[in-house]
C-alpha cells in the first residue's frame, strides 16, 4: 500500500513540475499594432477643369457630407455648386462633364474637387454602382446644388 501510495505522489508531484513548467515558460511577444498610416488625397486651390477656386465666404460655415450612389447607365442632370465642395470616389468610375464639354473621370478611390458656379453633369458610364462622398463648404440657408432642367441631357 505505503508503495502505491508513493507512486502516486511521485505521478502527482510530476505531473504538477509539468503543468507549472508549462504555464511558466516565457511567452512569445505580442505582435505590434499597426500603425496609423496616412495619404493626402488630394490638395489644391483648382477644381479639376482647372479653374480656381473662389475666397471662402464671411459668415459662420456649415460643412455638409453627402453619399450619392448612382445606378449604372444614371446621368445626373445639369447642375452648378454655388459652393466650394470636394469628394471621394467609393466605388466605379464617375465622368463629369462640363458645359464646354470639357469631361473628367473620377475612378475609385480618387479625390476631385468640384466646379463652382459652372454647369456640369455627371455620368455613371459604367456597369457597377457609382458610390461618391462628397463635403460641402457651405453656408445656412445656400442650396449645395443649383438644377438646370432647360438644358437637356443628350
Amino acid at each position: 500500500m505505503k508503495t502505491t501510495t508513493l507512486r502516486l505522489t511521485l505521478a502527482a508531484l510530476a505531473l504538477a513540475a509539468l503543468l507549472a513548467a508549462c504555464t511558466t515558460a516565457p511567452k512569445a511577444p505580442a505582435p505590434a499594432p499597426a500603425s496609423v498610416t496616412t495619404a493626402e488625397l488630394i490638395r489644391t486651390s483648382r477644381s479639376w477643369d482647372g479653374a480656381e477656386l473662389p475666397d471662402y465666404p464671411s459668415g459662420r460655415p456649415e460643412l455638409v457630407a453627402v453619399r450619392y450612389v448612382f445606378p449604372a447607365g444614371q446621368k445626373l442632370g445639369w447642375h452648378h455648386h454655388p459652393v466650394m465642395n470636394y469628394g471621394v470616389l467609393q466605388q466605379g468610375e464617375l465622368t463629369i462633364i462640363g458645359l464646354d464639354g470639357k469631361e473628367k473621370t473620377v475612378h475609385e478611390g480618387e479625390a476631385v474637387v468640384e466646379m463652382v458656379d459652372t454647369i456640369h453633369h455627371g455620368e455613371n458610364r459604367g456597369t457597377k454602382p457609382v458610390i461618391l462622398d462628397m463635403f460641402y463648404l457651405s453656408q445656412e440657408g445656400l442650396p449645395l446644388a443649383v438644377q438646370h432642367p432647360e438644358i437637356p441631357l443628350e
